[in-house]
């Protein structure tokens, strides 16, 4: 399938299936991928605001925030070492830095030192080798997994630093899910060239059901549905695209409760 970059260069890239059913790549990869985020929304709401839309964002925000420290919460325990890869501009690992040791690795320099500004317990790697092997309880990776190329070399790596029995939480879109399915090469998740994969939940476990590593859950991200609705019905240029893309996220809700094909899903996943 033929999808275009609707958030910033309106180039047109291709989907193809990986030799893991289920499992896509983004083709061509740019050699220059990172002028592909040169964007200040890949930086966003770092900065306080009273607009409405600012006040529904935090508000979001906040209940993501809730529900991904409480899934943390089931796998780790007091003093427990965690590692947000990917922290982005860090909002997640304020939320956590009281209650566990947080580590923070982020490539983006700009948005790392956004993070450090909001953190003041965290340490920040710039390398994960400055962390000793079996040492952390977990890592986490909220929507980045699909922006990295080298992913079996990255796996490699995080079963090096983890612990026995440590665990994985991935966050990753569900091209399979009913709004991926209904709004196709407009689905705002499949944002290429800057997710380089694209997975759905048989893919998954596939990837994870395997000598190393053990999926035991998968949670549903459910406000993920509602904010790629609006963003895909505003790439079909749809005036009224708040009010149609609130409505194509319930639905895809309500059809995933009965399916687990919800928008995103949370991956939580044991090291054997």
């Amino acid at each position: 399938m033929k999808i275009k970059d609707h958030f910033l260069s309106q180039e047109e890239f291709e989907i193809r299936e990986t030799e893991i059913e289920g499992i896509f790549k983004t083709y061509p990869i740019p050699e220059n991928l990172g002028k592909y985020y040169e964007s200040k929304n890949y930086i966003s709401h770092h900065q306080d605001s009273n607009s409405l839309k600012e006040k529904i964002y935090k508000f979001a925000q906040s209940f993501n925030l809730n529900y991904k420290r409480n899934i943390l919460s089931k796998v780790t325990f007091e003093n427990a070492k965690v590692l947000d890869y990917g922290c982005g501009a860090g909002e997640f690992l304020k939320h956590i830095e009281n209650d566990v040791e947080t580590f923070g690795f982020e490539p983006s320099e700009a948005a790392r030192n956004f993070a450090k500004q909001k953190t003041t317990k965290t340490k920040f790697v710039e390398n994960l080798n400055e962390i000793e092997n079996e040492s952390l309880d977990v890592i986490t990776l909220w929507h980045v997994f699909e922006h990295i190329e080298n992913q079996s070399e990255i796996l490699s790596l995080f079963y090096q630093k983890l612990k026995s029995n440590g665990y994985l939480i991935i966050a990753v879109p569900n091209h399979t899910s009913y709004d991926g399915k209904y709004y196709k090469e407009f689905w705002a998740a499949y944002d290429v060239p800057r997710h380089l994969f694209h997975f759905s939940k048989n893919g998954m476990q596939k990837l994870f059901n395997t000598e190393n590593w053990k999926l035991e859950k998968i949670k549903p991200l459910l406000l993920d549905s509602y904010y790629i609705s609006i963003l895909s019905e505003k790439y079909k240029k749809n005036l009224l695209f708040f009010i149609f893309g609130g409505i194509r996220g319930a639905i895809s809700n309500i059809k995933a409760s009965k399916t687990g094909e919800f928008s995103s899903l949370i991956y939580i996943i044991r090291k054997n």
